[in-house]
């Protein structure tokens, strides 16, 4: 049994929410830069100039990405022989996003009755929890922004519905998005288990680097992001919504299996400044 203080845990969610917001992803980095590449539109290139510039100053002067620095996310995938000592794992991540958002200077952008609203706070933060063999403790914090969390969907398809139904209605979502998402987006898509699932899928979608895939995926998977990619790049929605040919950055999915029933698809967008930092124990 491996021990871990709680302590240890609000340090490192600190320093999670702090980097996440700061320091924008390699792959997403390195995305953008092709997407600039490739961009003929003058306003266009002008936009994803001013993106990079925007991150590179983030980083170097350690300042928000982003005024709006999201519902922190949380993923906790836990060893079944890890002991959290000296108070509770849950409060722990909270305590920790408390502590880096005000370290950090960063919006408290969270309200805790949804429906009266109230005075913004820092936390809670939503945690998504998942029990793994061994001694490991894998944290990940994925500040989600709500301008691109606002345009998500989720749809249950009958069983019977072919791959071209389910492109049209992720297509459509994109479209719907339109500039309001802050383009040029990430697409992550959860198909299959049960409605919440797909759901979380979709956002556990956005984890993956956009520009690899895990060799466990079948090629028909990787098939589907691909025309997926370009037909929404078709739509010349472009940078901020200004037009131009970088709508999307990259489609990443995630599937599961379901019931004989049905057939999930979630689909949850976010938009260029994808955020997110990681620590194993």
């Amino acid at each position: 049994m491996r021990e871990i203080e709680a302590e240890s845990v609000r340090s490192i969610i600190a320093e999670l929410a702090q980097e996440a917001n700061f320091a924008l992803r390699k792959d997403v980095l390195a995305a953008l830069g092709a997407a600039l590449k490739r961009e003929t539109n003058v306003q266009a290139r002008k936009i994803l100039s001013a993106i990079i510039e925007n991150a590179d100053i983030a980083n170097n002067d350690r300042l928000a990405l982003c005024q709006d620095t999201g519902l922190p996310v949380v993923f906790v995938e836990i060893g079944q022989d890890v002991h959290i000592s000296g108070g509770s794992l849950v409060r722990a991540i909270n305590q920790g996003i408390q502590r880096g958002y005000t370290r950090g200077y960063l919006r408290n952008s969270i309200i805790k009755q949804p429906l009266f609203r109230g005075r913004p706070e820092f936390s809670p933060a939503i945690i998504h929890t998942e029990i793994i063999s061994g001694e490991k403790l894998k944290l990940t914090v994925l500040p989600k922004g709500f301008g691109c969390e606002n345009k998500s969907q989720v749809k249950m398809f009958n069983p019977t519905a072919g791959i071209e139904e389910i492109r049209k209605f992720i297509i459509g979502v994109v479209k719907n998005a339109g500039p309001d998402a802050c383009p040029p987006f990430v697409v992550g898509v959860g198909i299959g288990g049960t409605q919440d699932y797909a759901c979380l899928l979709a956002k556990k979608a956005l984890l993956r680097k956009i520009v690899s895939r895990p060799s466990s995926i079948t090629p028909c998977i990787s098939r589907i992001e691909e025309s997926l990619l370009k037909d929404i790049n078709r739509l010349n929605i472009g940078p901020m919504g200004l037009g131009g040919k970088a709508t999307c950055l990259g489609v990443t999915i995630e599937t599961y299996p379901t019931h004989i029933a049905g057939l999930p698809v979630a689909v949850n967008i976010s938009c260029h400044a994808l955020r997110s930092a990681r620590k194993v124990f």
